[in-house]
């Protein structure tokens, strides 16, 4: 089934399977990626990050096809770490799926010895926000034109900040 089909689900699906993400999901985190940004990463790209010693990566698989559901991806640096993205498939947005990432990611963090972790996050984009938000982020700054627009001018981005310990 390609990504992006809304799936004509009559009852919410069975909850995610959070696993590390292997550099062989890398075309399919290319798939998933480009309905979620306007500058999407490549599959190369993506390998290269997963291949890094310095990345955290969480897979939202599907229980019982496997299928790469949503990802995250974080860089980690001494007992820092920055989230770099987070995609879910468009046709499983609102089910939970990002939700379950990121409570199993910022807990994969934090044994990985992370105390403080940031992300960037454009304020148009409202479920991210709000996601980020009920996980206790909080706003830290402003990046004026950090986000490129494939048809108009750059936008901010929102630097958010949560502790972890």
């Amino acid at each position: 089934m390609p990504f992006g089909f809304r799936f004509p689900f009559r009852r919410r699906p069975r909850p995610s399977t959070i696993r590390t993400l292997r550099t062989d999901a890398a075309q399919a985190c290319a798939a998933i990626h480009r309905f979620g940004f306007a500058h999407p990463w490549s599959a190369g790209e993506f390998a290269s990050l997963l291949a890094s010693p310095a990345t955290l990566a969480s897979a939202a698989l599907d229980p019982r096809t496997g299928r790469l559901r949503g990802f995250a991806l974080s860089r980690l640096a001494a007992d820092e770490a920055e989230i770099l993205t987070v995609a879910v498939d468009p046709a499983l947005r609102g089910y939970g799926v990002g939700r379950d990432l990121m409570r199993e990611h910022l807990a994969r963090a934090a044994l990985s010895g992370v105390r403080t972790i940031f992300l960037e996050v454009d304020p148009d984009n409202r479920a991210a926000v709000a996601l980020y938000r009920r996980f206790g982020f909080r706003d830290v700054g402003r990046r004026e034109g950090y986000y490129r627009r494939p048809d108009g001018p750059p936008t901010a981005a929102i630097v958010m900040r949560r502790d972890l310990a």
